[in-house]
């Protein structure tokens, strides 16, 4: 239930209610600060609810900084004294001591252990109500100013109302997901008081290709697929991992992570990807498996001695590639066209075309520009008692419950920052 505001004057004001803004909130309050949370949807948490399909990765079981950070690309640096103070181990106690299990899983991702998304949003809004935040739901703020009469604060008009408040942290988001409230507002408020934002583009984002037969593949899942980037015939990225094909193009965790990478090579000039469905077998080995199979299967049509190696609903896609005649008896496959075949599972190209956009992005790359932002408080260098904390940063990482952490991270060290114990 939403507590009745009694004050117009607050310690602390954070501006969204995402996991960077309720962590933030939650923690100024637990040092002593009064603190409102204002949150322009009808509840809170609505994009942490989708995580992980409604399960929430939230953290990624890895304990050393450095490599935490380095998945980050070269901003990720600024993350070390966020981490130092509120990594993954403490994010692990944080929810454990409130009642949430928790378990690793493939990719040393960690969900809840019995529960879901839904759990971890009840642990944070209960720690909201621990420090006695108030917390506003349907609350736009349409304007954000200094007030400067001896004593600056900042005036928060959000929905026909006001309010004063000593520090503010901007936890708005970016523009992923749009339909659920991330819009990026939030960089309106942050140019307004100087900062520079570094322009926002869709990531972990689906791609869609130029090939149209995977629509007729659509839903096929690939695990332990190898899946390469050229630009100009040169190779520039690889994931391994697993991949789906969707009825505009691929999807799944390595083509999300790589999706960063495809769309900035896109603008560089000819890019192809190149998926190779048996990377635990060379060119050789996997010609001697196919061999092998084409032996068992003697007397019998191709399109009738793949099911051993390929998903069903791929064969006739790779048989069409292969141009062999799909009712020729595998007897008299030529050498020229097993080599064919083995190419065509070790470099089956595709090409993209263009990413989904922000409509199904799980984040946004870009934001405000981290060189303006003090990396030991969250506060900005350029307006004092200003902070940001969350996705409106210019941090982006991988899927795997990289970038949650980076909003429990910076959220926390923001809260505790704007409560002036930094």
């Amino acid at each position: 239930m939403m507590r009745k505001e009694e004050k117009i004057n607050y310690d602390v004001a954070v501006v969204g209610g995402g996991p960077a803004g309720m962590i933030s909130a939650g923690r100024a309050a637990e040092l002593g600060a009064k603190v409102v949370l204002l949150e322009k949807n009808d509840s809170l948490g609505k994009k942490l609810l989708i995580t992980g399909k409604g399960r929430c990765n939230f953290t990624h079981y890895e304990f050393d900084r450095d490599k935490l950070a380095e998945k980050f690309g070269k901003e990720g640096r600024f993350l070390y004294s966020a981490l130092d103070h509120f990594g993954v181990r403490e994010v692990l106690n944080f929810f454990q001591f409130r009642g949430l299990t928790w378990q690793v899983e493939r990719g040393n991702r960690v969900f809840p252990k019995e529960g879901n998304a839904q759990d971890v949003l009840r642990i944070l809004t209960g720690y909201l109500r621990e420090g006695g935040v108030n917390f506003f739901c349907n609350s736009r703020v349409s304007d954000l100013e200094i007030i400067q009469n001896g004593s600056e604060k900042f005036r928060i008009i959000y929905s026909g109302r006001e309010l004063f408040s000593k520090r503010v942290i901007l936890s708005t988001g970016g523009k992923s997901y749009p339909q659920t409230g991330s819009n990026g507002d939030g960089y309106h408020w942050a140019e307004k008081f100087g900062h520079t934002i570094i322009n926002p583009e869709p990531s972990l984002n689906p791609v869609e290709t130029a090939e149209k037969w995977v629509k007729e593949v659509q839903g096929l899942t690939l695990k332990n697929v190898s899946l390469q980037l050229y630009l100009e015939g040169r190779k520039r990225d690889e994931r391994f991992g697993e991949m789906l094909f969707t009825h505009f193009g691929i999807s799944g965790p390595i083509v999300m992570d790589m999706s960063k990478s495809i769309a900035q090579h896109l603008k560089k000039g000819e890019v192809k990807l190149v998926l190779d469905l048996k990377p635990s077998l060379d060119f050789q080995k996997l010609e001697e498996r196919i061999q092998r199979d084409f032996q068992e299967f003697k007397g019998r049509m191709f399109k009738n001695s793949l099911q051993k190696i390929l998903p069903s609903s791929l064969i006739p896609v790779i048989i069409r590639l292969s141009a062999i005649e799909e009712e020729k008896k595998v007897d008299y496959i030529t050498k020229e066209e097993r080599k064919r075949l083995v190419h065509l599972l070790k470099e089956l190209e595709l090409t993209p075309t263009e990413l989904l956009g922000f409509p199904w992005a799980m984040v946004t790359s870009g934001g405000v520009s981290l060189r303006e932002v003090n990396p030991d408080t969250m506060a900005s260098k350029k307006i004092k008692n200003l902070f940001f904390a969350g996705e409106i940063l210019n941090l982006d990482g991988p899927s795997g419950g990289y970038n949650l952490q980076e909003c429990w991270s910076t959220g926390y060290l923001a809260g505790e920052s704007a409560a002036g114990k930094n």
